[in-house]
């Protein structure tokens, strides 16, 4: 294959990411993407990222990574409320 030409799919090929349930053993799946045959990988790969970004799977495995005591989880919320009033007042000001 040369090095100038576009990496292309010869078969019908599907980018998954899943995600498996601890207590039940399940699988669901969070996002797939099928490749056509002769579609570019490039162009897959970036459908993929798109719809990983429209579901907020990362924010997601980010939220679930760590532990928050309910009373840690609550003060968080706090804080990014008055964050957000407070950036709304600037705005109104302006």
């Amino acid at each position: 294959m040369r090095s100038d030409s576009p990496l292309t799919c010869l078969q019908n090929i599907a980018i998954t990411i899943r995600s498996i349930g601890t207590s039940l053993g399940v699988q669901f799946v969070l996002a797939e993407v099928r490749i056509q045959e002769g579609e570019s990988l490039e162009n897959a790969l970036l459908c993929f990222k798109r719809k990983v970004q429209q579901e907020d799977i990362i924010k997601e495995v980010k939220r679930h990574s760590f532990y928050l005591k309910p009373g840690e989880e609550e003060r968080v919320r706090e804080a990014l409320a008055r964050r957000r009033s407070r950036k709304k007042a600037r705005k109104e000001q302006n």
